[in-house]
């Protein structure tokens, strides 16, 4: 090998890490971010101060048309530690065309819910989410069921409250979709 190519080489090897880390510190901020909003909007901020833990998915992506379908990946937090990762998929069927992108946050209300969350959890047709952006509650149910909406980001006038021990808040991120379909959303869990 010549010396250039060597020492291309070399700088290649070298610069590997840099660029592993600050892909790491993108995907720390795009969690952070995520949570900050649910922390400033509003009804989701004050179950920070008294869950047992959440998981929050940065963002997911949903699109259909008769058939739909979601997903995203997510992390998990327990005293605001990260403990574990998670995907989300959802299928539906139903009158739907579009497609969105949102964000969303499950809070536990103690460790008996965290614990169900983590055995491969499924939301079945009577939960919902409350929605914290106008336009979002044809779709923000996690299983076909109405959701409320508010104003915006900082003045969510619904009041959500826990179900079965989880309290399901969304965010509007893009997009339009419009949806009067069933739907569920199932979630894998690994810890770290």
């Amino acid at each position: 090998m010549s010396l250039i190519m060597r020492a291309c080489l070399l700088g290649l090897l070298l610069t590997l890490p840099l660029a592993n880390a600050w892909a790491d510190e993108k995907e720390e901020a795009r969690y952070d971010n995520a949570i900050n909003v649910f922390r400033n909007a509003g009804e989701s901020g004050s179950f920070f101060d008294n869950s047992y833990g959440y998981a929050v998915f940065p963002t997911i992506g949903k699109a259909g048309f008769v058939v739909g379908g979601a997903y995203g990946t997510g992390r998990a937090y327990v005293g605001g530690n990260h403990v574990g990762d998670s995907t989300m998929t959802q299928l539906s069927l139903g009158f739907q065309l579009g497609g969105q992108a949102y964000s969303e946050i499950i809070f536990f209300q103690d460790k008996r819910a965290f614990d169900e969350f983590r055995g491969n959890f499924e939301f079945g047709a009577q939960a919902t989410a409350v929605a914290i952006t106008a336009g979002v509650s044809a779709g923000a149910s996690t299983a076909g069921a109405s959701a409320g909406a508010s104003g915006g980001q900082n003045n969510a006038t619904t009041v959500g409250s826990y179900y079965k021990g989880m309290a399901v808040f969304i965010v509007a991120k893009g997009g339009l979709m419009y949806e009067a379909s069933v739907s569920g959303q199932k979630f894998t869990y690994t810890p770290l």
